[in-house]
């Protein structure tokens, strides 16, 4: 199994940081979320990585060089950067040759988040915290007849379970090609700032996507300011 980093964006609406770093390079604590991930990987034994680079790649490759903590890291660069997510994770198409963790670069998380969905008996699946119930961008995990049927901000009328999505998927590689169809058939129509999870409902529709609920668990997407203050006052000292 590989891991894909999605660490391309500008990261805007935390300009007052971004401005001066690539968001993967802020720092909660003393370290890195980049070097919290690649730690986090090695713990589950991952040892290759793929990262998906673009706004001062420059800083991501200094800071990372070839590897870390076993970690064998490869760049793919990026020219579309400026667009959405799905331009990141179609030119990360060529690295899905294997079971893969596709993962945002932005998340700050207890190991264990990432364990459970390793090791989770669903060979392809979403992470999703069933603690948090919809209040506004929160992108969230759809379930309905035992199975993962939407990745979505636009909530639909009738689900049986919902959470908010950690950012992180595991796909098998037999679960690839449809993977890659599905963003192909967005990319070929010319629809590149969208984020790549609106991009999947072809996806589930085909796949059999499970879940491994995480709610209890500490974990934080890093989108604005207040998140890294939130990060550092209630998420930090609850990690190992």
């Amino acid at each position: 199994m590989k891991a894909i980093l999605l660490a391309a964006g500008v990261g805007k609406r935390l300009w007052a940081l971004t401005q001066h770093r690539p968001k993967c390079l802020i720092e909660i604590g003393t370290r890195t979320l980049l070097d919290r991930y690649l730690e986090a990987l090695a713990g589950v034994g991952i040892k290759q990585a793929a990262v998906v680079v673009g706004y001062k790649h420059e800083m991501i490759r200094s800071a990372a060089g070839s590897g870390l903590h076993g970690v064998e890291l490869r760049y793919l660069e990026s020219d579309q950067y400026r667009h959405g997510s799905i331009t990141s994770l179609w030119r990360a198409r060529t690295e899905l040759d294997d079971d893969a963790v596709i993962m945002d670069a932005d998340v700050l998380f207890h190991p264990l988040i990432l364990r459970r969905l390793v090791e989770s008996p669903w060979p392809t699946a979403l992470l999703l915290d069933e603690t948090v119930t919809q209040q506004g961008e929160e992108c969230m995990v759809v379930v309905q007849g035992g199975r993962v049927v939407a990745l979505t901000k636009q909530m639909p009328a009738r689900y049986d379970v919902a959470g908010e999505g950690v950012g992180f998927l595991k796909v098998r590689r037999a679960d690839i090609a449809p993977l890659v169809q599905s963003v192909e058939a967005h990319i070929g129509r010319g629809a590149l700032d969208m984020e790549y999870e609106d991009a999947l409902k072809e996806f589930f529709a085909h796949v059999c996507v499970g879940f491994e609920r995480i709610g209890g668990l500490p974990w934080i997407e890093i989108d604005f300011p207040e998140d890294v203050a939130r990060a550092e006052r209630d998420i930090l000292p609850r990690l190992p």
